[in-house]
């Protein structure tokens, strides 16, 4: 029998294979979450929309060993005329891969108790805009439509549209947040 330092051939050549796999999936892994690699850190920035002008802060992270990517967001409304209680809003994101889709999923767990799934709709050429929209959504009225839009302008910047549309009709814009990496 045939050996490599007194390992048999068939034993090294089974090894070799094995560990060229393992390093191929890990470089899909890698590859696979390419797209979200700039919002990987955290953020804070303003938001305006239709429950007024806040101030917003967002973390993207990976947890339970990379598989999901999490979005932490708490946004605070101050009390003013659009909105004179005030309000702070929280969700809890996470996007994981669907292999049977080939596509990202991000499910949204809000405050106020809706569960918005969404979808990665469109990814633009240049990595720079990413589009997610709702293909279900727990606890509003059947029809409900919501979208949620990542711009990236710079290295240290991007930013982040969110839309709703009841059923039959277009979207509007909710709120818009201008972001920057903290320092």
């Amino acid at each position: 029998m045939l050996k490599i330092s007194g390992i048999p051939i068939k034993v090294f050549l089974i090894a070799v294979l094995l560990i060229s796999v393992l390093l191929a999936q890990d470089g899909e892994e890698q590859d696979m979450w390419k797209a979200f690699e700039f919002f990987i850190d955290k953020w804070e920035g303003k938001v305006e929309g239709k429950y007024g002008e806040g101030k917003i802060d967002l973390e993207f992270s990976f947890v339970l060993r990379g598989v999901y990517l999490q979005l932490k967001n708490k946004t605070v409304f101050e009390p003013q005329e659009k909105n004179p209680a005030g309000e702070v809003h929280q969700d809890f994101g996470f996007i994981s891969y669907d292999e049977n889709r080939e596509n990202y999923v991000l499910r949204e767990f809000n405050v106020e108790g809706f569960v918005n799934q969404y979808v990665l709709d469109s990814l633009s050429e240049d990595g720079k805009t990413l589009v997610f929209t709702t293909e279900n959504i727990e606890n509003i009225s059947p029809g409900w439509r919501a979208r949620l839009t990542y711009n990236v302008l710079n290295d240290n910047e991007f930013r982040q549209v969110f839309e709703l549309a009841p059923s039959e009709k277009d979207f509007e814009v909710c709120t818009e947040a201008h972001l920057k990496r903290k320092q």
